[in-house]
């Protein structure tokens, strides 16, 4: 039982099963990211056929709006298969997932429920805090119903669900109140103020800035036909539909620096958030034929069409972005910035075909598979333009006209096709060939399973354009060797062989000691996000202005600084790919033992490997080399690029470039090109894990138990996200993102137990009851300490790991003198707090004299415990049909209802207690500030975490009531 309150069909590509090599995942696990692979590489499908989000936007289809694609009522089983051997199981190298549908049967059959949690069934204090939310509610309506048309012969199942839900905004204006960290230091007589500043300035309207809600709906139905054509065939067909939306926060990427809401600093207004639509239309056929008892075949086509688009509350206005005292980003409105005619049209087709043998001895499979891809990707990020000032004083200064203060900086993104940006198109294609046998010997105890696929993925039509001036270019590899680039490139056919071999070794013939296993190549795609990048960004459609440190006047029409002319663009950023790129491939090897003990218990102990055969690289190609090092007493030898020393235009204010006027940048080859950021593969990264479990199944008994451990490591060089260069920037190294050495992946999850306890109380006259207990102890993830601003002088801010000094470098470590509202710290004082920071925690400790690692902290463990009571009613209705009524009460994070202090995770709030200012050319050292951050104390923040206060961290309790018969 699982006893969470919506556990819905998302959470299962969340979960984090670690098992079975040819079953269902047992509920133990390190998860469903290996060698630093998010959930995109896994497959998901329904009754075998593709149901991904392909392009890779989120983990699955309806992912963004957090919506279940299917109703769990529809659905009659799911498998989770890590290391499955059956090669007919493909296109992943994470996890394959696989939901069965329901179909009616020659009984009619059904059910209804209604499922509600809200604000009066939610905890009011997490640990020493009190929880302000606005009006919270989740309501999940559904409804079941199957049969005969024919009996025996046509059958019928059709579902559908909705769902409503109405989440608080966190975070609110400071209004005097203090101890609640979710209130912002923004206050909200400034933000009146500002509101109705460019209320009656520019007639533009901000919405309000905190106790609103987030909507989130969801509709989706199945409907389902089986027809058994003759003793031979059986054929169904399904057809499912899904409509949901959800409102979001605005992106905190493309920050100069900190986030813009869910945080203590910053705050942006609800008409600068955006809304996420996802909607989903789907259609499966499918044809089982057995030909005799030595010859079947199953034949399937299914046809996916997704429909992802965003929408605002806004109209058309710059995003600006205003800074704090910190030179962090305080309060933000204006047009979400990655939303402006932001949609994605995704076509998939399959086809599929087995034939299977049955002889004696072997069962021998050969079959075909092919999958067609189509993308329509339209996406003008901060199209309208994006301004970052250093005050909310400059701002006005320039709105007014009463000076013009130079920009932190200046950002847009230029069409250059007509003023606009043309919509990226794309097309792959992926046939597929295997062939297996399944052997039984020693009188059937050991099954062996030999396979062997081939995959033959190709890139087809797409509107990539090949930029001559770019392809006259030299760049330079992770290598320093030099290369070429043609952006209209995509990466070459290959072929891409998958053997696989498996066992299941049942020892003594009685089932009661099985050994399992195996080894294999395991295929997957890439999310296709990721080659849609190489057809925007090309420098012929598009184009960048980027102006630091000059003097624009704020002005709310987005065309004031477009280039007088289209035709040349001034720069451009480039995405292109290695045209050698293969799809992800992964190695993985298994062994498993499962014993089942006096008493029904069952014990198993596995272990799993899994090594990176292609995984994604980014590297920016037009990035010089490092031109010198740090080395200075201060033990910090990190290499650091030109941009470490600020290039200065007339004035004195920082410029890297600007519209229409030629400036050489330090940091690039080609002076043109802000950055080209090359998609490539890499065969470094790998992970393992090892599981314990003790199970304890309902049979023959009123209890349930299981307990289960595992242990794990994730390794790698980088985890990618959406968009190229924010791939290349986001991960954190020492040397510069070119050069980057294995760590922790994102996803690692280092320690978890997980166990579980179900009672039933024996059936009675009118029903039965069961009390299920389930609880998650793991590693909250982990950290990553770094320095904020550019350390290394590469422009890439916060993305420099921390050198952690011992007590002789920190005594010469060099501090400017530090000012936060109207307090002033001395460097003596700073240097003292940054060692009360690193004292205080074990891993920096560990690291004196070194730097920090990506992802290198292993996060405190976090136990929350889930408790589930239901009631089964039976209705002396009819005697021949069952009619039953269900009450059911949930409650997430139980161990917060009794004690406020449990269940409460942490947040990493102060991962950066250094802040770079300078190089020192006299002593060749980095000069730094402390976290100019305060904690409640008023003092110098010296700890990363603090209590995270949020509606997840408190209990909640949600009411269900089910109808069947």
């Amino acid at each position: 039982t699982m006893p969470t309150l919506n556990r819905s069909f998302n959470d299962f590509l969340r979960l984090t099963p670690q098992g079975r090599s040819s079953s269902v995942a047992s509920t133990a696990g390190q998860g469903l990211s290996f060698a630093g692979q998010d959930s995109r590489f896994n497959n998901l499908t329904i009754d075998g056929s593709i149901f991904n989000n392909s392009f890779g936007l989120a983990s699955g289809p309806g992912g963004q709006t957090n919506a279940q694609p299917i109703s769990i009522d529809a659905l009659e089983e799911i498998q989770v298969n890590i290391a499955p051997y059956d090669v007919r199981q493909a296109g992943f190298t994470g996890a394959g997932i696989n939901a069965v549908t329901k179909s009616g049967t020659n009984e009619f059959h059904g059910s209804a429920f209604v499922n509600n949690r809200g604000d009066a069934f939610v905890g009011t204090k997490v640990d020493t805090f009190a929880l302000p939310y606005a009006k919270y509610n989740v309501t999940q309506a559904g409804a079941s119903f199957g049969g005969p048309i024919i009996k025996d012969k046509l059958f019928f199942f059709v579902n559908a669900e909705i769902e409503r839900r109405s989440d608080p905004a966190q975070y609110t204006a400071y209004r005097g109140a203090a101890g609640a960290n979710v209130v912002s230091r923004v206050s909200a007589d400034t933000l009146d103020a500002l509101s109705k500043f460019l209320q009656t300035k520019y007639n533009y309207s901000t919405g309000a800035y905190d106790n609103y809600s987030l909507a989130t709906y969801s509709d989706k139905a199945l409907a389902k036909l089986d027809y058994n054509i003759s003793k031979i065939h059986h054929a169904s067909v399904s057809f499912k539909y899904l409509k949901s939306s959800r409102d979001v926060f605005e992106s905190g990427s493309g920050s100069v620096s900190g986030s813009r809401n869910g945080v203590t600093t910053a705050l942006n207004f609800q008409n600068s958030n955006y809304i996420i639509n996802n909607d989903l239309y789907s259609g499966i056929f499918e044809l089982n034929s057995l030909f005799s008892t030595k010859l079947s075949n199953k034949f399937q086509a299914g046809y996916t069409v997704n429909r992802d688009y965003r929408s605002t509350n806004s109209s058309a206005f710059p995003l600006v972005d205003i800074q704090g005292p910190d030179a962090t980003t305080m309060i933000s409105f204006g047009y979400e910035p990655f939303s402006i005619d932001n949609f994605l049209y995704t076509n998939t087709f399959q086809i599929k075909d087995d034939v299977t043998m049955y002889l004696k001895n072997h069962t021998i499979t050969a079959g075909v598979n092919f999958e067609s891809f189509k993308f329509d990707n339209s996406f003008k990020p901060r199209f309208y333009g994006h301004y970052t000032f250093s005050s909310l004083s400059d701002f006005y200064a320039s709105a007014n006209g009463t000076s013009v203060p130079a920009l932190k900086q200046y950002f847009q993104t230029v069409g250059l096709v007509n003023g606009d940006v043309p919509e990226a198109i794309s097309t792959a294609t992926q046939p597929g060939v295997y062939i297996q046998d399944e052997v039984s010997a020693l009188d059937d105890k050991l099954k062996m399973t030999f396979g062997v696929r081939a995959d033959f993925p190709t890139f087809g039509d797409n509107n990539a354009i090949n930029n001559t001036e770019a392809a006259s270019y030299t760049f330079l590899d992770e290598n320093k060797q030099s290369v070429k680039y043609n952006t209209a490139q995509l990466p070459t056919s290959s072929t891409l062989i998958s053997p696989r071999f498996g066992f299941n070794y049942d020892v003594k013939g009685d089932r009661t000691i099985q050994l399992r296993g195996g080894t294999g190549l395991f295929t997957g795609r890439p999310a296709f996000v990721w080659i849609s990048n190489a057809v925007s960004n090309n420098g012929v459609t598009q184009a960048q202005t980027l102006i630091s440190g000059a003097k624009y006047a704020f002005n709310p029409d987005y065309k004031t600084y477009l280039p007088a002319t289209v035709s040349g663009p001034p720069t451009y950023n480039l995405a292109t790919i290695d045209p050698n790129f293969k799809f992800p491939q992964t190695w993985r090897s298994n062994l498993g033992i499962d014993i089942k003990l006096p008493g029904g218990i069952i014990a198993t102990v596995e272990g799993l490997y899994s090594k990176v055969v292609n995984n994604i690289l980014y590297i920016n190609s037009n990035l010089v080399a490092p031109v010198g090092a740090y080395a200075g007493a201060d033990g910090d030898n990190r290499p650091y690029y030109n941009g470490v020393n600020t290039y200065t235009d007339s004035k004195g204010a920082q410029v890297l470039y600007t519209n229409g006027a030629k400036l050489d940048s330090a940091n690039r080859i080609n002076y043109k090109v802000t950055d080209n950021t090359v998609l490539k593969n890499t065969d470094q990264g790998y992970s393992w894990s090892i599981t314990a479990k003790l199970e304890k199944p309902f049979r023959n008994t009123n209890w349930s138990a299981m307990v289960a451990y595992n242990l794990g490591q994730s390794i790698d060089l980088i985890t990618g996200g959406s968009i190229a260069n924010s791939s290349w920037t986001g991960t954190r190294s020492v040397k510069g993102n070119n050069y980057l050495p294995l760590a922790n992946s994102d996803f690692d999850l280092r320690n978890r137990f997980v166990m579980s306890f179900s009672y039933r109380i024996p059936e009675g006259q009118f029903g039965s009851t069961v009390f299920t207990l389930f609880g998650n102890i793991a590693n909250q993830g982990n950290g990553t300490f770094t320095v904020s601003g550019d350390a290394n002088g590469d422009q890439i801010s916060g993305n420099d790991l921390m050198f952690v000094p011992t007590a002789t470098q920190l005594s010469v470590m060099k501090f400017d003198t530090l000012k936060v509202g109207a307090r002033t710290f001395a460097p003596d004082v700073q240097r003292n707090a940054f060692e009360s920071f690193v004292s205080g925690n074990d891993y920096l400790n560990s690291r004196r004299g070194q730097h920090a690692e990506r992802n290198g902290w292993v996060l405190p463990f976090l136990a929350t415990f889930d408790l589930s009571v239901i009631q089964n009613l039976n209705l002396p209705f009819s005697e021949k049909t069952k009619h039953s009524i269900q009450l059911r009460l949930d409650i997430a994070n139980v161990g917060n209802l009794i004690n406020p202090s449990w269940g409460v995770a942490d947040r990493f709030k102060y991962s950066s207690p250094l802040a770079f200012q300078r190089r020192d050319l006299a002593s060749n050292q980095a000069v730094y500030k402390f976290n100019s951050q305060l904690d409640p104390n008023n003092a110098l923040a010296t700890t990363p975490l603090v209590k995270n206060v949020s509606l997840f961290d408190a209990w909640q309790m949600q009411f269900s009531l089910r109808y069947s018969f």
